[in-house]
């Protein structure tokens, strides 16, 4: 089988993707990726030993994208075509279907689609989350071709056992430790987490707030950092890939999106882990997070309400823990890399049987 990505970034969209084609490969599928020349999508798949092929693909009706595409899905004796992004589901869903290959379209953001023309090229579609499938139904997709299959976590790596010991001695954490891991960009409600860091820090004043990850907005937000005079008790470590041990790590691990976040990879990372989890109501994280009972739901852009719940479950860690707890056997029975895929490998064989 294809998966296909025509992104040149490095989220959680692509560590899906990797995540994903590995388990696939190491149950039998014989899988490639294609992305764009150079891309860290293409060089993150090849140092997980998987199959890649760099192709260029300059815009969705690309003429020497699409003949390459088609090329290869020839060359390969590819059945199944997985397409991610817009560019490439064109591409790719053209290809496929000219070649006879099945074509399934993940959608894996809550923002509103502005044309489903592309989706009709899909058999199926998947979606992160139910509140993404609504997104895609009210597009006017049928209901009937929309599978709704959240992210996979890697229990092997994510577990209770993990230990942060390490990563509090790296980064000097001797006190209570807030969390926020993703790609830095302004959908992932980073200036609202300063605001509300600042107000923790004034009933807190021993607290520390990591940010984990890179993005387009990482000087935007480390001058941020220092116009709020909070280069002490903020640390920002760019990219790493030691997310289960930084997990373990925090007391606390916040999700302040303020859009576009569709079935969070982090959210159930941290809960595998068992670290307590605050989050916004944006997209699905009203799907891993049961408001009191798993974890925090605040809205999103409020630092006063985010302020508030980081407090509450600094201030009973017996019970953040506790919801923590509650979240892993979320985890366990429903959002395990396995589970996740072997519901994904269904929709593939279902959709062989049918040709």
């Amino acid at each position: 089988m294809l998966h296909t990505e025509a992104s040149t970034g490095f989220g959680g969209q692509e560590i899906r993707i990797v995540a994903e084609a590995g388990w696939l490969a190491k149950h039998g599928w014989n899988v490639v990726i294609a992305g764009q020349p150079g891309s860290p999508l293409l060089a993150e798949a090849a140092g997980a030993g998987l199959d890649t092929a760099a192709v260029r693909m300059r815009g969705p009706l690309d003429p020497l994208a699409f003949l390459s595409l088609r090329r290869l899905i020839r060359e390969r004796a590819v059945s199944v075509v997985h397409t991610h992004s817009s560019v490439d589901s064109w591409l790719g869903g053209l290809a496929g279907r000219s070649c006879g290959a099945r074509v399934v379209r993940s959608r894996h953001v809550s923002i509103p689609i502005r044309g489903a023309l592309v989706y009709r090229l899909a058999h199926r579609v998947i979606t992160s989350g139910d509140a993404v499938a609504a997104i895609v139904a009210g597009a006017g997709v049928p209901r009937d071709r929309i599978v709704s299959i959240s992210p996979g976590v890697d229990t092997q790596r994510f577990h209770p056992g993990v230990s942060g010991a390490e990563v509090r001695a790296e980064l000097g954490l001797r006190g209570p430790a807030v969390g926020l891991v993703a790609n830095v960009r302004g959908s992932k409600g980073h200036r609202f987490f300063l605001e509300a860091a600042r107000d923790v820090l004034a009933a807190a004043p021993h607290t520390r707030f990591v940010i984990v990850g890179d993005g387009v907005g990482f000087e935007d937000v480390r001058r941020r950092v220092r116009e709020m005079s909070l280069d002490g008790p903020v640390i920002m470590t760019g990219f790493r890939r030691d997310i289960p041990e930084l997990m373990a790590a925090f007391d606390v691990l916040v999700l302040p999106s303020i859009k576009s976040e569709a079935s969070s990879q982090v959210i159930p990372q941290a809960l595998a882990v068992g670290t307590p989890v605050v989050a916004t109501t944006v997209g699905g994280s009203p799907e891993l997070i049961t408001d009191g009972e798993t974890g925090r739901l605040v809205p999103p852009a409020d630092p006063k309400a985010l302020a508030d719940a980081i407090l509450e479950l600094l201030g009973d860690p017996e019970r953040a823990r506790a919801m923590a707890r509650r979240g892993q056997t979320l985890v366990r029975e429903r959002l395990s890399i396995d589970a996740v895929m072997t519901r994904t490998a269904a929709v593939y064989e279902a959709l062989l049987r049918r040709r």
